[in-house]
């Protein structure tokens, strides 16, 4: 008697169907791979300069690609120095005339809190963690401490006369305050928010910036139409640069190679190179200049589809597993088990 063996079919790796499936499946892979590289999978905060108007009440967004103004924020009464975060998604405004802060989300430049703070709040900085904002307050003499995560002070320093503007070493670790009454700048200690040196500058030191390196803090002197430069290893003078009428905030090139001076005054902006102290430009701008800050390039911050991929998207996808309805409705149906 023959051997009688049941043989049962079993589709090959590489049938139609599985070769098909394989396809299918490498497709949809590569169709999202592709969707998600699409113009708008990735939202960027722009290289923007933000630039307060004092007259007007509003903070102007310049894009530094194309140095066009891109849109106009309002924010609180007479603003002066602006700062942004340096993971770039927020941009600080010291209000003078409402002696607040509007905190600006740059990736969509919308005020999205408004920090009581003292009086005739001046300069703002920010800390090189970005968890914490210092912002002087000319009516109260004192530095508020806010702490970014919650928007609210934590800590509030006494200084010189009439607080203006304020700026963090690189490295976190001080804090330098140009007293505009006291013609003097006060260090402070940012592990104790205590006051360690006063350095004597010109007259009605405004604006402040410290180089990326933290070698140099640049004081503009509003009165005497002057910048001093302190060298933060001494905490003494080194230089006295002249510029336009009425010289305010101020910032340094994330290169550390320029100074920009907004001179309110002049209606200009004075570029000072650093490596050797001089006036190089003088660029003119709107009416009442007082201060400038610019945002690090190409910060990503949400990954998204734009809504031209997305439906993209869900129509591939939508056909592909049309397709393979269809495919498996027409394919044969299996083989019954051989007898030998």
């Amino acid at each position: 008697m023959g051997l009688r063996k049941a043989i049962t079919h079993k589709e090959s790796p590489l049938s139609r169907d599985a070769f098909l499936g394989r396809c299918i499946r490498a497709g949809i892979l590569y169709l999202v791979v592709a969707v998600y590289q699409m113009p708008g999978t990735a939202v960027h905060a722009a290289p923007f300069a933000y630039v307060t108007n004092a007259g007007s009440g509003n903070v102007s967004v310049i894009n530094i690609a194309t140095n066009t103004v891109i849109t106009t924020v309002t924010v609180g009464l007479t603003p002066e120095q602006v700062a942004v975060t340096p993971n770039g998604l927020f941009a600080y405004v010291a209000n003078s005339g409402s002696s607040n802060v509007s905190v600006i989300v740059t990736f969509n430049n919308i005020v999205t809190a408004t920090v009581p703070v003292g009086i005739s709040p001046f300069g703002v900085a920010i800390t090189p963690n970005s968890a914490l904002a210092y912002v002087t307050s000319s009516g109260s003499n004192t530095v508020s401490v806010i702490h970014t995560a919650t928007n609210t002070v934590t800590a509030t320093i006494p200084v010189g006369t009439g607080p203006a503007g304020v700026a963090i070493t690189p490295n976190g670790l001080s804090a330098y305050v140009a007293n505009f009454v006291a013609n003097t700048v006060s260090v402070i200690d940012t592990a104790t928010n205590t006051v360690t040196a006063t350095i004597p500058v010109g007259t009605g030191p405004a604006g402040i910036a410290a180089t990326p390196n933290g070698a140099f803090a640049y004081v503009t002197n509003f009165v005497a139409n002057t910048v001093s430069v302190i060298d933060t290893a001494t905490n003494t003078v080194t230089a006295t640069v002249s510029v336009g009428q009425r010289p305010d905030f101020l910032a340094v090139s994330l290169n550390g190679a320029s100074v920009f001076v907004p001179n309110q005054n002049s209606n200009t902006v004075s570029v000072i190179a650093t490596a050797t102290n001089t006036v190089t430009a003088t660029i003119p701008v709107g009416a009442n200049p007082t201060g400038v800050a610019t945002t690090p390039p190409d910060i990503p911050i949400i990954p998204t589809l734009s809504d031209g991929a997305l439906l993209f998207l869900f129509a591939a996808i939508a056909a592909v597993l049309a397709l393979r309805i269809v495919t498996r409705q027409a394919s044969p149906p299996p083989r019954p088990p051989r007898a030998i």
